[in-house]
């Protein structure tokens, strides 16, 4: 009679969480709806238009960056001397520890200590326009590189 009540028991248990995860899932899942070609299209544009503004800033275009209010190099050197093609530029093994700072960083904290440092530019909000099309550019650079955080 108690191993009856005790199966029982686990019985209910194991479909009372069946239930509760079945829930769960449902729900993660209801923000999986597919997106229409339209919109990934409309993505996708929003992307490269940001890839495009990054190159220009990346590139040492004064016209961009002054247009997006940054000032990225006293020195006249633009990103893309010291990394043709935002090689070198490692985003994939962001975040990790950064000897050049002596800091733990994300890219964004490089990119700034890039401008500020051997460009002698003004360091530019983590969420500016600029930096995200700075980053933008640098990721889209990189496509297909794995994801190795913290590697040096």
């Amino acid at each position: 009679m108690k191993r009856k009540r005790y199966a029982l028991i686990v019985l209910g248990a194991t479909l009372s969480l069946s239930l509760v995860v079945t829930a769960v899932l449902n729900q993660a899942l209801a923000h999986k709806a597919k997106h229409t070609p339209e919109q990934l299209q409309a993505f996708q544009d929003v992307l490269m238009e940001q890839v495009r503004l990054g190159d220009l800033l990346f590139h040492g275009d004064g016209a961009t960056a002054q247009q997006m209010g940054v000032n990225l190099s006293r020195t006249g050197m633009a990103c893309a001397m010291c990394h043709p093609f935002a090689s070198d530029t490692h985003p994939h093994e962001f975040p990790k520890f950064q000897e050049q700072m002596n800091a733990f960083a994300t890219l964004r904290d490089m990119i700034n200590w890039c401008i500020e440092k051997p460009n002698e530019g003004e360091i530019i909000g983590t969420d500016s326009e600029a930096m995200k099309a700075l980053e933008a550019y640098i990721y889209w650079s990189n496509q297909g590189s794995k994801l190795d955080t913290g590697r040096h």
